[in-house]
């Protein structure tokens, strides 16, 4: 990260990414690659899964404010192929380790922190990309983006605490 001092906003940002990744990846603490991929609940969410989810939903966003919707693509096209990517997301597969998801989240998280405190201008914004879930002609300034990767992180850190819970017991808070 930069040496050069950030202002307070950017710094509350980076503090609530910071304490929600904390969550997020405190939740797969000594666990095996099996265990990671274990489903605890009805839901197909797993532990590894969420890890690498959230990584991948934050690369995303960061290279909409840095380069635009195109960075995206347009979900309306959605091909088989790319809705399987899609619940790929959602599972460790076969190949993949915690450790490795856990590294790659990390980098991606370096990623995300340097652009926080970094862009020229958190107002910046883009036209959002064609789905089904935004609204038609629809913008996002950089820094509604970065709010809302806190939210992702934040509600996926509560989804990774109840698959814990489900496996073993572990909590991670109470």
């Amino acid at each position: 990260m930069t040496n050069t001092p950030i202002d307070s906003e950017r710094a509350d940002l980076l503090e609530a990414l910071g304490t929600h990744r904390h969550f997020l990846t405190l939740t797969v603490r000594d666990l095996t690659d099996e265990q990671a991929r274990q489903r605890t609940t009805v839901s197909e969410l797993t532990l590894g899964g969420l890890i690498k989810h959230v990584s991948a939903i934050e690369s995303g966003w960061v290279d909409f404010v840095l380069e635009g919707p195109s960075a995206m693509g347009d979900y309306t096209t959605m091909t088989e192929e790319v809705a399987q990517q899609w619940a790929d997301q959602f599972k460790l597969l076969p190949g993949e380790t915690l450790a490795g998801v856990l590294e790659d989240y990390a980098k991606v998280a370096q990623r995300t922190d340097e652009v926080v405190a970094t862009l020229p201008d958190l107002g910046i914004s883009h036209p959002l990309p064609k789905a089904p879930w935004f609204p038609p002609d629809g913008r996002r300034s950089a820094r509604r983006v970065f709010v809302h990767i806190v939210a992702e992180t934040a509600q996926h850190a509560g989804h990774a605490d109840i698959i814990r819970e489900s496996l073993d017991g572990s909590k991670s808070m109470g």
